[in-house]
């Protein structure tokens, strides 16, 4: 399929404007992996909470809608993995499952691939959609995260949302607003030059 249809055709992600092949798939994969990694290196501690203020999220969320729901998430399959398997890419350098925010890490994999399947839906073309999937996205990651953190930190419901939820609000936000701005724009763009 060519670029151009890819623009018009309903059903595609951002990634399909690339020539398909199963290399270009791979690198996709590796390549979202390496992001999220990447981004969760960008940290910012908490005062009271095990868990960092990091870009990993939005790294999560915008791979598995730029590269749609299967691809998104294998990539963050493979994050997790590696990252279980001893690579120091999760938040701070960290790796292994035994850390108290690790279960965040099962709600970017599902979150890749619920955000991946709305993009296919043309989620990420109107910002509003966009604001949806992305909210959607976090909420996700929230209940996978906060529940992991009660357990492992050994917290009841009220100290795990104010030490997992309650700090991040803010910075989602701020994270949905850039999606939201950038994907969006990215297809009227392409459109344009593809028009």
């Amino acid at each position: 399929m060519s670029s151009v249809s890819a623009v018009h055709r309903p059903g595609a992600v951002l990634a399909d404007l690339l020539p398909a092949s199963r290399t270009r798939d791979a690198v996709l994969v590796l390549g979202g992996a390496a992001l999220t990694g990447l981004a969760a290196q960008i940290a910012i501690p908490v005062p009271g909470s095990p868990v960092p203020v990091t870009a990993q999220t939005f790294a999560a969320l915008l791979v598995g809608t730029a590269l749609g729901a299967r691809r998104g998430f294998l990539a963050l399959a493979l994050y997790a993995v590696a990252g279980v398997l001893g690579m120091p890419w999760f938040s701070e350098g960290q790796s292994g499952a035994a850390m108290a925010s690790f279960g965040y890490i099962p709600g970017m994999m599902i979150a890749a691939l619920v955000v991946g399947t709305l993009a296919r839906r043309g989620a990420d073309r109107s910002p509003l959609r966009t604001a949806g999937a992305m909210l959607l996205g976090n909420v996700i990651i929230y209940a996978t995260g906060v529940p992991y953190l009660a357990y492992s930190a050994h917290l009841d419901a009220s100290a795990a949302i104010a030490a997992g939820l309650t700090p991040f609000i803010l910075g989602d936000l701020l994270k949905t607003a850039l999606a939201t701005g950038a994907l969006p724009t990215a297809w009227k763009l392409i459109g344009r030059n593809q028009d």
